[in-house]
C-alpha cells in the first residue's frame, strides 16, 4: 500500500514546479505550424515569442506561453479559442475537436468551446489534476492520486477508465478511444477498437509517451523508438489507412511523440521533427530549418513545433552565451530520460544529477561539446549504478564558464 501514496506525493509535487523551470521547455520558444490553414491554425499571432507549450485541435490551434496565459487561434465558432478570464497561472493546454483545456497551477482544470456532449463539464471535485488531454469530443485529466478522470462523449466507452484506476502517470485522448501510460512503463487504452487502436503490441512495456490519433496510437519507447498501433499499419490502404503507424527508419533517436488526425510526429534528440501518414494539407512536411525544435504537437490536418528562436546574423549565434536546456523528456520518467541541451560555445560539459537535499548523486562527463545542440540520457541510476528511488531531483549542465539547470520528476 505505500506505493500508491508515493504516487500521490510525487504527481502532486509535479504541478507546484510544472509552470517553473521544469525543463519541458524554455523560454524565448516560437511556434512553427504547417499543413492545412483554412481557418488560420497555421498563423500563430505575434509576438511569436516566448512559448512554453503548444497544442493541436481539430481546425484551431492553442500555445502556452511563459507567463502562464495561453494564446489561442484558427477557427473560433464555438468559441474554442476564446480564453476565459482570467488568463492566468496555467501550466498545460490541450485541444479538442471544438473544445481547448487548460490546467491550472493549482490543479484545476478550465475547458471552454463546445459543451455539447458535457466535454467542458469537469467532473467535481475539480482538484488535484496534473495533467489534461483532450479526445474528439471527451476530456480527460490525470490526478495526483495516479488515476485518471474522463468526461464527455462516452459512446464508445472512450470515458470509461478500465479498473484498476491507479498508478497512471501520463494520459492521451483519441478520436474516441484514449490511453494511460502507468508507471510501471505499460499503456492501457479502452473505447473505440474498430482498427485495433487499443490493442497495444507485446511486449507492453518501457513505454515513456503516449498519444492517440483519430484510430491509431503510438508509445514511446525508453530506447527511442516508437511503437504505432491501429489504422494505418504497413501493407493497409484505403480509408482511414495512410501510413500513420509505419514509423520510417531508422526508427531510434526519439524523444517525444504526437499524433495527428491520420498523421504522426516524432522528436528526434537532434531536434529534428519527423512526420509521417497522411499528407494531403502538407501536415508531414516540416518547415525548413528543420531544426532546434524542443516540443511537437498535432491537430486534425495540421502540426505544430516549438523551437527556440534563432536570431543569428551572416553565422553569428546571438542567441545567448549560456548554455541552455531546451527539454527534458519525457518528465515525469520511470527508466530513462533524455536532455536536450545548447551550447553557446566549444566547452566541456558534465551533467550532475541532485536529489532534493542537495546532496549530488550522478555525475556524467559528456565531454568536449561544440557550439550548437547536443543531447544526453541520464537512467535513473546513482554513481554506483543502484536505481534512486522516485522523487524529484535536478538536473545541472555545468561548464567551467556557466551551468543550466532543470527539474525532473523520477516515478518506479
Amino acid at each position: 500500500m505505500e506505493k500508491p501514496f508515493r504516487l500521490v506525493v510525487l504527481l502532486l509535487t509535479l504541478v507546484q514546479f510544472a509552470s517553473s523551470d521544469t525543463g519541458t521547455a524554455q523560454s524565448n520558444g516560437e511556434v512553427i505550424a504547417w499543413g492545412w490553414n483554412q481557418y488560420g491554425q497555421c498563423d500563430v499571432p505575434l509576438p511569436n515569442s516566448g512559448f512554453v507549450a503548444a497544442a493541436g485541435g481539430y481546425f484551431h490551434s492553442l500555445g502556452l506561453k511563459e507567463s502562464s496565459s495561453i494564446v489561442a487561434w484558427g477557427r473560433d465558432n464555438w468559441y474554442q479559442c476564446s480564453v476565459p478570464y482570467p488568463n492566468a497561472s496555467f501550466v498545460a493546454v490541450a485541444g479538442g475537436e471544438f473544445h481547448s483545456l487548460g490546467l491550472k497551477a493549482n490543479g484545476f482544470i478550465l475547458a471552454w468551446g463546445n459543451d455539447w456532449y458535457g466535454q467542458c463539464d469537469v467532473p467535481l471535485p475539480n482538484t488535484g489534476f496534473v495533467a489534461v488531454a483532450g479526445g474528439l469530443n471527451h476530456s480527460l485529466g490525470l490526478k495526483g492520486d495516479g488515476s485518471i478522470v474522463a468526461w464527455g462523449l462516452n459512446d464508445h466507452g472512450q470515458c470509461d477508465v478500465p479498473s484498476p484506476n491507479e498508478d497512471f502517470v501520463a494520459v492521451g485522448g483519441g478520436w474516441y478511444h484514449s490511453l494511460g501510460l502507468k508507471a510501471d512503463s505499460s499503456i492501457v487504452a479502452w473505447g473505440l477498437n474498430s482498427y485495433g487502436q487499443c490493442d497495444v503490441p507485446l511486449p507492453n512495456s518501457v513505454f515513456t509517451a503516449v498519444a492517440g490519433g483519430y484510430h491509431h496510437s503510438l508509445g514511446l519507447k525508453v530506447d527511442g523508438s516508437i511503437v504505432a498501433w491501429g489504422a494505418g499499419q504497413p501493407g493497409q490502404a484505403g480509408f482511414p489507412h495512410y501510413g500513420q503507424c509505419s514509423v520510417p527508419e531508422p526508427n531510434s533517436g526519439f524523444v517525444a511523440v504526437a499524433a495527428g488526425g491520420y498523421h504522426s510526429l516524432g522528436l528526434k534528440e537532434d531536434g529534428s521533427i519527423l512526420a509521417w501518414g497522411w499528407n494531403h494539407e502538407g501536415q508531414c512536411d516540416v518547415p525548413d530549418p528543420n531544426e532546434g525544435f524542443f516540443s511537437v504537437a498535432g491537430g486534425a490536418n495540421h502540426s505544430l513545433g516549438l523551437r527556440e528562436i534563432n536570431t543569428s546574423v551572416e553565422g553569428e549565434d546571438l542567441t545567448g552565451n549560456s548554455i541552455r536546456i531546451q527539454s527534458i523528456a519525457p518528465n515525469p520518467f520511470s527508466r530513462s530520460t533524455t536532455v536536450l541541451f545548447r551550447s553557446p560555445v566549444l566547452s566541456e560539459v558534465s551533467l550532475e544529477v541532485f536529489d532534493t537535499t542537495g546532496r549530488l548523486v550522478r555525475t556524467q562527463y559528456l565531454g568536449s561539446s561544440p557550439a550548437g545542440q547536443h543531447s544526453t540520457t541520464w537512467d535513473g541510476r546513482d554513481a554506483s549504478g543502484a536505481e534512486l528511488a522516485s522523487g524529484v531531483y535536478f538536473i545541472r549542465l555545468r561548464s567551467p564558464e556557466q551551468q543550466a539547470s532543470a527539474k525532473v520528476l523520477l516515478v518506479r
